[in-house]
This record gives C-alpha cells, structure tokens and sequence, in this order.
C-alpha cells in the first residue's frame, strides 16, 4: 500500500509539473521581456537612480550582481550580531562573530546552509529581516544571471544583456512575491503554523516540561521552497510537523522546490524563439531526474541488513507520516535542485542511498537545478556538449547560431572546474592538516571511518554547489567549518557566475550564422543524448576517486 501510495504521488507531481510547464514559462518570458513597468517599480528605480530602460554590458550586470549582494552579506551580519536589542528578540543574544559569517554568506549565495539551530538561535527580526529577505532576493539574482546567458544567446551583435536592476525587482515583485503569498496561504491552509507567539512551555506525558517555539513559519517556508533556497524555521527543517504536517503539504512543498526551475526551460526556448530547445533541455533534465528517483528509492526499500529488511525498508531517520518514496522524492527534489530543505535525514540513508543526494548535488544540480542557476549550468554543459560534437566531426561548433569559439569554451570549462576544485580542496584539507584533522575528529565527526569522511565531503559538496543540506552527524559550527563552508559557498556561487556573465556577454557581441547541413540539430533525441553523456562524464565522474573512499567503499564494505 506504501509502495502505491508513493507511486501516486510521482505521478501526481508529474501531472501538476506538466500543467505548470507552459503557463509558468510563459509568464516569466514575458516578465523579463516586457518593456512596461509597474507602478511600484518605476517609483523603486527613481530610488535607487536606475534607468530602466539602459543596458548593461556584461561587467557592468556582473558588478551590479556583487555590489548587490556584499551589501546583503553585510545587512545580514550586522543584524545577527545585532539580534540582542532587536525587536522581536525572543531574549536570544547576538550570534557569535564566525556563526554570523558562515550564515551571512549561506543566505546571501541561496545555500541556506544552517550550522545552528534556527529556532533557538535567531529571533523573529533577524529571520524576516534578514533570512526571509535574502531567500526573496538571492532566488531573484539567479534568475537575472540565467536570463542574461539567454540574451546573450538571442541578441545580436549588441554586447549588452540587460539590466541587472530591473530583473532584480520583476523577479521580486512579478514572480516570487505573488507566488509565495499564495503558496503561503496553502501551507496555512494545510496545518504549517504563522505566528509571533514565541516560546510556549508545555507538561509532557511523562511529566516532564517542554517549551515549544512558534513563529511566522508559513512565510519563510513558502519562499525558502519556491526560491530553492532550503534551510528550515526549525532544527529538524521539513521532517518538523509545523513546517510539514501531512503527507499532501509534502508533496506540495515538493512541487513548489521543482515549479520554476521545471519551468524556466520553456521561458529558454520562448525568449530564443524555439521552444523545440527548451524541450531538449527539459529532457535532459527530466531523464536525470528520474534515474537518480529511481536509485535512490530502490536502494533505501531494498537497504541492507537485517532491521532494514524487517521493516521492509531502511526507516530510520525517516517520517513514518511520509514513508520511504515520501522521503526520497523529497530528497531528490531537494538536492537536484539547490533547496537543500530536508524531510528525513540523509545521514540515516543506506550507504549507497546517501550517495545519491551527494550525487546529485555533484552533477551540478541541474536536473532542474536551482531557481536560474539549474538552467544556465545545463545551457553551459550544452556549450561544451556541442563544441565535442565539433571536435568528432572536424568543423567549428554552433549552439543556437553562435559559434564556439576558444573564449567561449575556456569560459564553460573554468565554470566546470569551479566547484570540484573547492569540494575535493576542502575535503582534502579537512584531513590532510593535522591540527584541522585533529579538530574535526575530535569536535565535528558523529561517526568515525568512512562514514565520517562522508558526512565532511557532503559537507562540501553542499556548500560548493550553494545546497545547504547536511548529513546531519557533523557538528560544523566550529572555526574551520564555520570559515571553510563559508568560503566555499561564496566563490561556488559568484566565480561561476563571472564566468556565465563573461559567456553571455561573448555571445551576444556575435552575429548569428545561418544553419547549415553540417550545423548540429540541438532539438532532438540525439543531442539529449549527448547531453546526457557530457554532464554524467564531465560532472559526475570527476568525483569518482573521492566517492570510492567514501560512500562507495562503505556500500560495498
């Protein structure tokens, strides 16, 4: 019954995502699109000093993108070291220097990475202030990158990509403001709790006291979800019944991870002029999304050992409210795309099954990936996948009539080697330095031997790839964790983002060169599957050395 029940559900999400496809597409292509402005957002740019009809080469949006978001990184250190003389404290004092850092960047990059526990760590001000803000705005920067590489495909011989400033505030305000008060209202609807009541103490069944923390829970959870930001109100995050009470609130927060970045594929092929192109890379998308569902589900309901096959699956660390496909699409979801939200604990997963969310997240999440930045990494995997098909047929490669060329290939491969450079880095400095070694053994580490190096390399590879979730067994709010996740999460966010600017603004100073019969078809089975070869090769076998003294050496162990 389990079983059927959560194949139900798969067909369910399918169903809901299908129908969004077209309309949420559509929309955003328009959104970013449109010459006309809003009444409240022309009187925001005279604020700001912004003409919103100039454009903007690609240093110019990149600098704009940084400025931007130092300035939040600033905003939300200087509020949480603030937090004692806030309103709204909940009498909780100001979050130590490292921890403000750490949190500071983890927001700012939209990873959401949380060394702390939320609800007794951050009080009322500090979460809407400063968290709920950056899950609207970093969701918002995303999109504005991924929609720039996309004119840089479209336009021609113009050097300019738009105004960093305008997709900012349409994303705001046209997209994700709208969408999460109705979602918001849903999960309120659906039982998620949207209060200040603060602490509540309570008489336990066996006598004891307990105090419970309320707060304006609904809110945050609707833009953490839409914006793929993840993080959570509370410690335990969507495995809590104030964030996720029943199994239908489950399955929506799913659909809201997956709406937009399942969507902004048909907004690629809109705003080119070829939809046929985003149907290739939704594809793409899709056949990766299912394998890594399939795999991980078969190897949590077929755990090994002898618990796991009593209960006829490996359940510890899962919602029995949400059972194992429950819990598994969840964490598909989750970490295919950048959300890094949890419904159960990935530390508790089969060997193999806790591969598979580091797996996913070293594909590069773009499967759909997050809110802009799963679309433009897929679009830069599409460069590279085209320029080897140029290379196995001896002529110069073409994507969507422009050529690449070395500057554009250089470009896409810098963007590539970002992210294992600083997980296997990080990784490797965790253990290899004795007096660092010696603190995460004895501070940081739940569990000793492979699982152990485990927990620190999905450490990593969350932070890098702007994911958030954990493992769960790793204390990280410590000095080197603290300082090395927060680093890795800010170069993992905004060196790729130099490169796909650069890109964008490459591909737009060029002319579009007509189709020829030795031109590649990228709209057909063929190229998805060239595709699909490229990202799995390029990505994911990069990390092959590394899995094998981990997860793998522990599955097979």
């Amino acid at each position: 019954m389990d079983t059927w029940f959560g194949i139900l559900q798969v067909v369910t999400l399918v169903v809901v995502l299908v129908a969004l496809y077209r309309p949420l597409g559509d929309y955003m292509a328009r959104i970013y699109s449109s010459t006309r402005d809003l009444a409240v957002e022309r009187g925001f740019y005279r604020l700001i000093g912004v003409d919103p009809r100039s454009e903007q080469g690609w240093q110019s949006y990149l600098r704009s993108v940084l400025a931007f978001s130092a300035i939040g990184v600033l905003f939300v250190y200087a509020i949480q070291r603030g937090q004692a003389i806030l309103p709204y404290s909940l009498g909780l004092p100001a979050v130590p220097e490292g921890l403000s850092f750490n949190t500071a960047i983890s927001f700012v990059t939209n990873t959401n990475w949380q060394s702390y526990s939320p609800d007794v760590t951050m009080g009322y001000t500090v979460q809407i202030a400063g968290l709920a803000v950056q899950n609207f705005v970093s969701a918002a920067v995303g999109i504005a990158v991924a929609i720039a590489l996309v004119r840089g495909f479209a336009r021609r011989r113009t050097g300019t990509i738009g105004n960093f400033w305008v997709d900012l505030t349409r994303g705001v305000i046209r997209l994700l403001l709208p969408l999460s008060v109705l979602a918001a209202v849903v999960l309120i609807a659906g039982g998620v709790i949207q209060n200040f009541t603060g602490f509540t103490d309570v008489s336990t069944l066996t006598g004891g006291t307990q105090s419970i923390p309320g707060g304006p829970v609904a809110s945050q959870e609707a833009i953490k979800l839409l914006g793929t930001n993840g993080g959570g109100f509370y410690n335990v995050n969507s495995a809590h019944p104030f964030e996720n009470p029943t199994a239908w609130t489950n399955l929506f927060e799913i659909i809201l991870m997956l709406a937009i970045p399942f969507s902004l594929p048909r907004t690629f092929g809109s705003i080119i002029g070829d939809r046929r192109q985003g149907y290739a890379i939704l594809a793409t998308m899709a056949t990766i999304f299912v394998v890594s569902l399939t795999a991980l589900t078969l190897f949590e309901l077929n755990g090994a050992g002898s618990a796991p096959a009593l209960a006829g699956g490996a359940m510890e660390g899962k919602e029995t409210r949400f059972g194992i496909i429950g819990s598994t699409l969840f964490g598909t979801a989750s970490t295919l795309t950048s959300t890094g939200a949890v419904n159960s604990m990935h530390d508790s997963y089969t060997a193999l099954g806790g591969m598979m969310p580091m797996l996913n997240m070293m594909l590069g999440e773009v499967a759909p990936g997050g809110t802009g930045s799963g679309l433009y990494g897929m679009l830069i995997l599409a460069v590279i996948a085209v320029f080897v098909a140029g290379l196995l047929v001896g002529r110069t490669p073409e994507y969507l009539g422009k050529k690449i060329g070395p500057r554009e290939i250089k470009l896409a491969s810098l963007y590539i080697l970002v992210t294992p450079t600083l997980v296997l880095l990080g990784t490797a400095l965790s253990f290899a330095v004795p007096a660092i070694k010696a603190d995460v053994v004895a501070t940081s580490l739940g569990n000793p031997g492979l699982h152990g190096f485990s927990e620190v390399l999905y450490a990593f590879t969350s932070a890098a790839n702007n994911n958030g979730s954990a493992f769960a067994g790793l204390t990280a709010n410590t000095p080197w964790f603290n300082t090395a996740l927060g680093v890795a999460m800010l170069l993992g966010r905004f060196l790729p983002i130099v490169f796909v600017l650069a890109l964008a603004g490459s591909l737009a100073a060029q002319d579009k060169v007509p189709a020829t019969a030795g031109t590649l078809p990228t709209n057909r089975p063929q190229f998805v599957g060239l595709l699909l070869g490229v990202t799995v090769i390029i990505t994911a076998l990069t990390y092959f050395p590394v899995l094998a003294l981990g997860p793998l050496a522990e599955g097979l162990n």
